[in-house]
């Protein structure tokens, strides 16, 4: 696959151009992916970088990112294609009135609609798009079932024009939050990774990436916080999304450090579930803050 990384390294290099802080493990698989030409399947909280990756590597291999969102009753006529019904009845119209085209099929690519699916298997040879197929786990297993032909072979049928298939298959990114499980028969046409939340080192070099603009003090207290947060039993912990969200807020506040009242006022930045908040803003919560200050003082 032209233009596509020749190592590992290489791989964590491009990522890291586009501002992607990845670990040697995601490297490894998402290298492995793009030379295999297979599948990429990304599991994890929500929050913690999946869906980036296919928009880094849209713009780090200069590549149209096609994304199909998936929810709960998606079917193929929103995901791959469907016809143009309006236009076929005024031009079914047209030529009863004596207009031209007279026994030409109104099912043709005029008529066409084309969704995502089918619009990341027209991608040109060399700049075949990233398809991003995010939060499968919103779908249900009929249209797991649909994929597979795709998946396999890059391929769709349409009934009234033939099987369409890729002259290069697209690079293939598909993300799950893992509200339910996906299915083996997909999941074995796919390269898997468990994209887990960063350890702290990491989640610093985000901060550094991502907010420049955060101080270092700052940013060491806003990653020993949040990595705290997650060793709290909470409904949902804050991802790296919501720790960048937090630390452009805290720019926005003009805050050099991190205090009870900042703490207070800023917390629905961090967590989005009441009871969470609520457990936070109490006794118990607000000796997470004291912990942070005092293993800082004492590094």
């Amino acid at each position: 696959m032209s233009n596509t990384p020749a190592s590992i390294d290489a791989t964590e290099d491009l990522l890291a151009s586009e501002g992607y802080v990845a670990d040697r493990s995601l490297a490894t698989v998402l290298y492995l992916a793009l030379k295999m030409g297979r599948p990429l399947f990304l599991e994890g909280e929500a929050g913690v970088g999946k869906t980036e990756i296919a928009k880094v590597l849209s713009s780090a291999l200069d590549r149209p990112l096609v994304r199909l969102q998936c929810y709960e009753g998606l079917d193929v006529s929103s995901a791959v294609y469907e016809w143009n019904y309006a236009a076929q009845m005024v031009e079914i119209r047209q030529r009863e009135a004596g207009g031209s085209g007279a026994g030409d099929s109104v099912f043709n690519e005029r008529f066409l609609i084309k969704r995502p699916l089918l619009q990341a298997l027209e991608g040109k040879p060399g700049k075949a798009p990233i398809l991003l197929i995010d939060e499968l786990d919103r779908t249900d297993e009929a249209f797991e079932a649909f994929l597979l032909e795709i998946l396999s072979d890059f391929q769709v049928t349409i009934p009234e024009l033939g099987t369409i298939k890729a002259e290069e298959p697209p690079i293939v990114i598909i993300t799950t939050n893992r509200t339910r499980e996906i299915h083996d028969a997909l999941k074995r046409r796919c390269l898997y990774h468990w994209v887990d939340y960063p350890d702290a080192e990491r989640e610093l070099e985000i901060i550094h990436s991502k907010v420049p603009g955060c101080e270092e003090n700052l940013s060491r207290e806003i990653v020993a916080y949040v990595q705290r947060l997650r060793q709290v039993d909470l409904f949902k912990n804050p991802g790296v999304a919501e720790t960048l969200d937090w630390a452009s807020a805290l720019i926005e506040l003009d805050k050099v450090a991190i205090d009870p009242a900042t703490v207070s006022d800023t917390i629905g930045v961090l967590l989005k579930y009441q009871d969470d908040i609520a457990k936070i803003e109490s006794a118990e919560g607000q000796e997470i803050l004291k912990e942070v200050k005092r293993e800082l003082a004492s590094a």
